[in-house]
């Protein structure tokens, strides 16, 4: 730690003018967008090389389909190991861990060709640890937005990240089609994990808690702290408030029993139905519905994710503006989400045309519709009650979690059963209707919950505070 660093320990957070505030947190953020991009492509390496190693190694339909879950089983399971990881460490020293074992596990799947035999097993299992990896990644960047970034930046920063979900897609499958074509599948994984490896080295360079940031200026420290930025997060000893969420836990059948609560967890799951889809058979769906060559894929790909990024940011953006002018938060809310999922449901189309042109034309629209109605997060900030955020966050991550552990599966089967994919599109168009009818029928008002109204009225009134 430098002698600015050690000084700034025990300097009072003051306000500054924003216009005197350095712009530090924005290299962070830029730095989370990456991380999340080279993430998500992680996670998506699969979909493109699936069809190729098919031929390959012999892998069925069915068993695809059972190894694009593998990553979803483990990610669910650590979620809150992941979580106290980051609590009890920090963000910078777990995130940087899991960054670093994540590209490791990733690169040795290319080898799997080595041991035909026993493929599928392995690499379920590879798939299935690079999961528990990667579970501290989106807890890790809501903590380090929630200590870089005021209160009155963090939605934007939050949105930021979470959109490279999509850019992935945009800026990694053409490079990943051209790999299998030009130098075969295995260097999917070998290329990508080996990005992560550099990309782990970059991040200790680059990330440090804002107090120790060797880079970090009064003035800046000052003008977020005073905004609400949790500047000592990760260097403060642990508080009350985490045995708290502890006894938090004993709140879970209340969220689940809310009505309120249980729309937006079960309106999650259906949104990330058409996630995971997008993320694990649209490539597939490509190659073996559509008679695209795997570089072709790659790029065609691209497209569609490309819509999603634009949806996720427009759909923040008019969500936000709604709500400052005037519009009730429910109403803000909802338009983008039941608007959004709408369009996502014209998947089906797809069934009934035979131009590639409109096949891409109509997955193009359905991925447009489910960035802007991806609200989820959001939602649960404005609803979850102060006392149990965390447990409510971690239940509404599981939900989601669920969903890449189903769908993979069921696409799979009925590809097998029926030798298309037509009721797999189906599959994913009433998904998305689900997703509409718990926004539209279940979720009533949008609106920050009191502890009080989740306790069951027989249960002990002095068991209802925190």
């Amino acid at each position: 730690m430098t002698a600015t660093a050690r000084n700034r320990q025990d300097a009072p957070v003051t306000s500054a003018a924003p216009t005197r505030a350095g712009r530090l947190r924005y290299v962070i953020l830029a730095m989370l967008f990456v991380v999340t991009t080279v993430n998500y492509a992680d996670r998506s390496t699969l979909s493109i090389a699936g069809d190729t190693m098919q031929q390959d190694l012999g892998i069925s339909s069915g068993e695809l389909g059972l190894l694009f879950s593998a990553f979803s089983w483990s990610y669910l399971i650590a979620q809150i190991p992941g979580g106290w990881l980051l609590d009890r460490f920090g963000s910078k020293k777990v995130y940087g861990a899991a960054i670093f074992l994540w590209s490791v596990f990733t690169m040795a799947q290319g080898a799997i060709g080595f041991f035909s035999g026993a493929a599928v097993v392995l690499l379920f299992i590879l798939r299935f640890v690079v999961g528990f990896a990667e579970a501290p990644s989106f807890p890790g960047n809501s903590r380090i937005v929630a200590a870089w970034f005021p209160t009155k930046e963090r939605g934007f920063a939050s949105a930021l990240f979470n959109s490279a979900q999509y850019f992935a897609t945009v800026a990694f499958a053409p490079l990943m089609g051209w790999l299998v074509t030009a130098l075969g599948w295995e260097h999917v994984f070998t290329v990508i994990g080996g990005v992560g490896v550099v990309l782990a080295v970059i991040w200790t360079r680059v990330i440090h808690p804002p107090r120790s940031h060797p880079r970090m200026t009064d003035a800046e420290l000052d003008h977020i702290g005073a905004g609400g930025a949790l500047i000592d997060m990760d260097s403060s000893a642990p508080t009350e408030s985490h045995a708290g969420r502890d006894g938090g836990l004993r709140h879970l059948r209340t969220l689940l029993t809310n009505r309120n609560m249980l729309g937006i967890f079960i309106g999650q799951y259906f949104i990330n139905t058409i996630t995971w889809f997008f993320l694990t058979w649209f490539p597939v769906y490509l190659v073996q519905e559509r008679g695209m060559s795997i570089l072709e894929a790659g790029f065609v790909a691209s497209l569609p994710a490309l819509c999603g990024f634009t949806g996720g940011v427009l759909g923040g953006y008019l969500s936000d503006l709604l709500a400052r002018r005037g519009v009730s938060l429910t109403v803000a809310r909802k338009i983008p989400v039941i608007t959004g999922l709408l369009l996502s449901t014209t998947i089906m189309i797809c069934n009934y045309v035979t131009a590639s042109w409109l096949v891409v034309l109509i997955m193009s629209v359905a991925f447009f519709g489910k960035g802007l109605g991806a609200l989820g997060w959001a939602v649960i900030g404005d609803v979850a009650p102060k006392q149990i955020a965390g447990l409510a966050g971690g239940v509404f991550n599981a939900f989601g979690a669920v969903a890449g552990i189903v769908t993979p599966l069921v696409v799979g089967y009925l590809i097998d059963a029926t030798g298309s994919f037509d009721l797999a599109l189906a599959f994913v168009s009433v998904c998305a209707a689900l997703a509409v009818l718990s926004y539209a029928v279940i979720v009533k008002d949008i609106r920050r919950l009191d502890l009080d109204e989740l306790v069951p009225t027989d249960a002990p009134r002095s068991s209802q505070t925190v």
